[in-house]
């Protein structure tokens, strides 16, 4: 399907938005709705009872990221937004189930985590970016015993003094092990190229997708003289209490999981999560991401640099999308007119496609 027809089809439906579409595709926030109780209730296999709920239970306010992701302006329509995503998103919404988002590199897979979290009001997302040495323990939590030892000497305290009333110090959620704390609403998590890692990780997570849970040993063997721990979390200057030395949630997160296409995930997996192909953004799409960086608000070469990058992005086979943002800034921020002799040069450079060689 084309981009034009992809843009064809989401006007159609975005003038009949069916009812049991939660989330809406624009990044607009929700108001005055409470997203706990605009969702249904999970279904029975995917109902989780983790505690103790925060006080307050409140999601950790945006850390600016998503601006810098999505800018801090709105002008995508509902007529823009592609019908089949909004489809598969309510649908991950609805089942509790984890979303693996798969295209070309720059077209906004990761970006599609800002805007849930951004409509629904869900605050900071948490982000555990893979890479080949990412390992399940070290998305869930990091225990630092050296440093415990170290303190515990600095402090000359006998071996096992007020030893258990201070490990929490020690204890550090990653994000991962954020997402699965216990709230009312679920937090977003981004899950940033899980191609890159090694083969046993995407096997690893099907435990805690499935469970909603997971244990901190390290908590769990002091759990009989302290049952209660407050430990520090993936978000700034945040804690949370930890009973048993078990995490689990309430809320399944709403958990965003990003591929380049590098390599297959094993079946296992594949069940256990919605699949979504992310395809090239629309003029529109393009047109509208531009306006909500605010790089050029009156359109004086928006229009045009859109088109062309379009044109050059079907040539070289894709391109992704913030290079086109880097032309427009350049175009509007006094660095270099359009009209310059140099400037198809510049245009050149920074509209190749991504691949090294001739």
């Amino acid at each position: 399907m084309s981009a034009h027809e992809r843009g064809t089809d989401a006007q159609r439906v975005g003038l009949d938005a069916p009812d049991w579409w939660i989330y809406k595709g624009t990044g607009r926030r929700i108001h005055d709705i409470d997203l706990a109780e605009l969702l249904p209730p999970p279904p029975p296999w995917r109902d989780f009872r983790g505690g103790p709920l925060p006080v307050p239970d409140v999601p950790p306010d945006d850390d600016g990221e998503a601006d810098r992701r999505l800018g801090p302006e709105i002008h995508l329509a509902e007529s823009d937004v592609d019908a089949h995503e909004l489809d598969v998103v309510n649908a991950a919404l609805y089942l509790r189930r984890p979303l693996l988002l798969t295209g070309k590199p720059g077209v906004g897979k990761s970006s599609l985590a800002y805007r849930i979290a951004r409509e629904l009001r869900l605050g900071r997302v948490l982000r555990w970016s893979i890479t080949s040495r990412t390992t399940l323990r070290s998305g869930l939590f990091d225990y630092d015993a050296i440093g415990r030892v170290q303190a515990a000497a600095a402090a000359q305290t006998r071996p096992g003094d007020a030893e258990e009333s201070s490990i929490g110090d020690f204890v550090r959620l990653g994000p991962l092990g954020t997402a699965f704390l216990p709230a009312k609403l679920p937090r977003v998590l981004l899950v940033d190229e899980l191609d890159k890692s090694e083969s046993d990780l995407p096997n690893d997570l099907l435990s805690i997708f499935e469970d909603g849970e997971f244990v901190i040993p390290e908590l769990a063997r002091v759990r009989n003289h302290l049952r209660e721990v407050s430990v520090h979390t993936n978000d700034l200057n945040g804690t949370a209490t930890v009973v048993d030395g078990r995490v689990g949630c309430r809320a399944f997160p709403i958990v965003v999981i990003t591929s380049n296409g590098e390599r297959e995930f094993p079946p296992a997996f594949l069940r256990r999560v919605l699949q979504l192909e992310i395809k090239d953004l629309s003029i529109e799409q393009l047109a509208a991401m531009v306006a909500n960086h605010l790089l050029d608000p009156q359109g004086e070469h928006r229009d045009r640099l859109v088109n062309e990058f379009i044109a050059k992005s079907r040539a070289e086979g894709g391109l992704p999308a913030d290079r086109l943002l880097d032309a427009v800034y350049l175009a509007t921020s006094g660095a270099y007119q359009p009209d310059d002799a140099a400037w198809p040069r510049l245009v050149d450079a920074l509209w190749r496609r991504l691949v090294t060689g001739p």
